[in-house]
C-alpha cells in the first residue's frame, strides 16, 4: 500500500470510529476502527504520526466508559 492511500485508510478508519461514537454505536466498534488505523499506520511506516491520535481516541473511550450514560430522552 502506497503512504498517500495509506493516509487515506487511516482517516477513513479515524472518522468512522469518531462518527460511531457521535452516532451512540457499541464503544467497541469505534476501538476496533481506532485499532485498525493504528495497524495500517503501523504497515506503512506511519506508526509515530499515528500513534498519538489513537491513544488520545482511545483514552476519550476510556473516560466515557467510566462516565454514566446520558440520561434516555423523554418519551413523546
Amino acid at each position: 500500500m502506497q503512504r498517500d492511500e495509506a493516509r487515506a485508510k487511516i482517516q477513513k478508519l479515524l472518522v468512522t470510529g469518531d462518527n460511531r461514537l457521535k452516532q451512540g454505536v457499541d464503544p467497541g466498534k469505534a476501538r476496533e476502527s481506532f485499532l485498525q488505523a493504528l495497524e495500517v499506520a503501523r504497515a506503512a511506516g506511519l506508526e509515530e504520526q499515528i500513534r498519538p491520535l489513537v491513544e488520545l481516541r482511545l483514552a476519550d473511550l476510556e473516560r466515557l466508559g467510566r462516565e454514566a450514560p446520558p440520561p434516555a430522552p423523554p418519551a413523546a
